[in-house]
């Protein structure tokens, strides 16, 4: 991850912030320039539900270098009760307990450290309601 990019994004990674738009209501994260429905370019801010359900899910046993100390790990994609479906990891459970369709909840965990500065980068993680 690129340090300036990670900036940018704080308030989607920290706030779980999204952009519903002002035409259509159509809720996109993360936020967009430009709604993918109706194409307008006006939006309010809007806070996410941090609960939802697990869609899907695959085991990571082979993982990038940042990622390496920590495999094997989970990912999934989970549906908030809004109806934002977003990619994420899935903490502190046993892979055997995983079932689609399970509930989980959003919670602010570490994700990974850049680089040779050692950043600390932080978001969300999914874990077991």
């Amino acid at each position: 991850m690129i340090t300036p990019r990670y900036h940018r994004e704080i308030p989607q990674r920290y706030r779980l912030e999204a952009g519903k738009c002002q035409k259509c209501g159509e809720v996109s994260f993360p936020p967009r320039l430009v709604c993918p429905n109706c194409k307008s370019q006006e939006f309010e801010t809007v806070r996410l539900n941090d609960e939802g359900k697990l869609l899907t899910y695959t085991i990571i046993r082979v993982a990038s270098d940042k990622f390496f100390g920590t495999t094997p790990f989970a990912v999934g994609i989970v549906e908030l009760n809004d109806g934002v479906k977003l990619t994420t990891q899935i903490a502190d459970v046993d892979f055997d307990q995983l079932k689609i369709g399970q509930k989980v909840k959003l919670v602010f965990r570490k994700i990974q450290d850049e680089g040779k500065s050692g950043l600390h980068c932080y978001g969300y993680k999914a874990v077991l309601v």
